[in-house]
């Protein structure tokens, strides 16, 4: 399966637009007027992208603390989206909620919560809802890797399988659940999706970073899911270069080696996606610079 001219722009500037979006809102964070934890996920772009690109409008989304790139993704309105992290009764949960707790319902986002693990029974419960109403919809729901070291997971899992419920399960493994890294918290070689699939569900590991390999496998799945009604999770790895809340660097803590940073740093989704459509000839500088002042 291809992806055409068209949609391989597409992917890109959604990728570019959610990375410009939050390192504006890094930069501004420092004045002191958005008076809200914020957690940014800057690295992790080609995930929201990827999957989202291939959801209707009807299907619906739900995420945790580290929200903005699938509130954008799935259509969520940007000023409503910037007024909630300003307090502003005009944002999206009317001021009230912060940068956690982002909603946009005509959109299928319908709830950010930053409560480790919480949006994956809501999920699941919205799933079977949509099940006992007849509605054909996919839940599509994002969570860390530490959430899976909830017990509330295990039983999500096992009741989406059990009811065949049209869930899709995204793990956004990104190695750290706050300052503790993976390795400190589960076995070396355990797969988080392997975990998925011993309680009935079918899995799978891609490249976090790969937004063609996303979009392309996410398309097939999403579409099994539709006809199926039978749950899927998906592992992604991928990583992100700034500290667990807030706009900076976090390389003076130490926590993370550096050489790790510059590692994952150098596999940044929307560089090497840049520079790949610019081999192909896909894009060109001029239009780059051109789409950037917009």
């Amino acid at each position: 399966m291809n992806i055409n001219k068209n949609k391989k722009i597409e992917l890109f500037y959604s990728m570019i637009r959610m990375r410009m979006i939050e390192e504006k809102i890094a930069e501004k964070y420092s004045e002191q007027e958005m008076r809200c934890p914020i957690h940014l996920s800057i690295g992790q772009e080609a995930i929201a992208s990827g999957i989202c690109m291939n959801l209707q409008k009807k299907d619906q989304v739900l995420s945790a603390h580290r929200s903005h790139f699938h509130y954008l993704a799935k259509g969520g309105n940007l000023k409503k989206m910037i007024s909630e992290i300003y307090g502003k009764e005009t944002g999206c949960a009317g001021g009230k909620g912060g940068s956690m707790h982002l909603i946009d319902i005509q959109a299928g986002l319908i709830a950010a919560v930053p409560i480790v693990g919480s949006t994956i029974p809501i999920g699941v419960g919205l799933a079977w809802a949509n099940k006992l109403d007849n509605l054909k919809k996919i839940v599509v729901i994002f969570f860390g890797e530490g959430s899976t070291e909830e017990g509330v997971f295990y039983e999500s899992i096992s009741f989406a399988a059990l009811h065949n419920l049209p869930v899709l399960f995204v793990c956004e493994n990104n190695f750290y659940s706050v300052y503790s890294s993976l390795n400190k918290r589960q076995p070396k070689k355990r797969k988080l999706f392997k975990v998925a699939e011993s309680l009935g569900v079918k899995g799978i590991g891609l490249d976090g970073n790969n937004v063609e390999e996303i979009y392309l496998k996410a398309k097939k799945i999403i579409k099994s899911v539709e006809q199926t009604n039978h749950p899927f999770f998906i592992e992604l790895s991928t990583y992100r270069f700034l500290e667990h809340c807030g706009p900076n660097n976090d390389d003076d803590l130490k926590y993370r080696p550096t050489s790790e940073i510059l590692f994952w740093k150098k596999k940044c989704p929307v560089e090497k996606y840049k520079k790949k459509l610019l081999r192909d000839k896909i894009l060109n500088h001029k239009k780059l610079e051109e789409r950037s002042e917009e």
